[in-house]
């Protein structure tokens, strides 16, 4: 096939696809930018299930890592953990996107706030001390926010700034 050919090929798929699947590395994006579920399970302090769309989703926080609680425990690795928990339970939240929607393992990627009251998970993580911001292009729509939340946890020494 020659270039010009695979080229329209491309140029046709891409518009036929709305950009999603062929613009997104061959993911397809998951309905809307904005969905909100049931949380179901905690897995660890920037990992949980959600249940949207009647469809069980592993979400990954964007922008912020805590420390390992699973296989590997890390300091403050379990406090994050119960935080998280505490924060989203079995609770309802919004999951929003960006970029990128999922990770090389196809866990969904988001930002997630807690449906009922608007708070804002991930940074609220950061914000308490319990994550660290975690920067990975193209997915840093909040990242200097994350930024500027850890370096007011760490002057005053708030979760893992005070432990570890």
């Amino acid at each position: 096939m020659s270039r010009r050919l695979l080229l329209i090929v491309l140029v046709g798929a891409v518009v036929a696809l709305g950009g999603r699947e062929v613009l997104s590395g061959g993911v397809a994006r998951p309905g809307p930018a904005s969905s909100t579920g049931r949380v179901v399970r905690v897995v660890d302090g920037d990992t949980i299930h959600v249940v949207v769309a009647g469809r069980r989703e592993k979400v990954r926080y964007i922008g912020v890592d805590t420390p390992e609680a699973t296989s590997a425990v890390e300091c403050f690795g379990p406090a994050a953990t119960a935080f998280n928990r505490r924060l989203v339970g079995s609770g309802r939240v919004r999951l929003s996107l960006d970029a990128e929607h999922r990770d090389r393992y196809g866990r969904l990627l988001a930002y997630v706030r807690r449906a009922g009251d608007g708070l804002f998970v991930n940074a609220e993580l950061v914000r308490r001390g319990y994550a660290t911001p975690l920067r990975i292009t193209p997915n840093v729509r909040h990242a200097g926010r994350f930024a500027a939340l850890a370096l007011e946890a760490r002057a005053a020494r708030r979760g893992l700034w005070r432990t570890c």
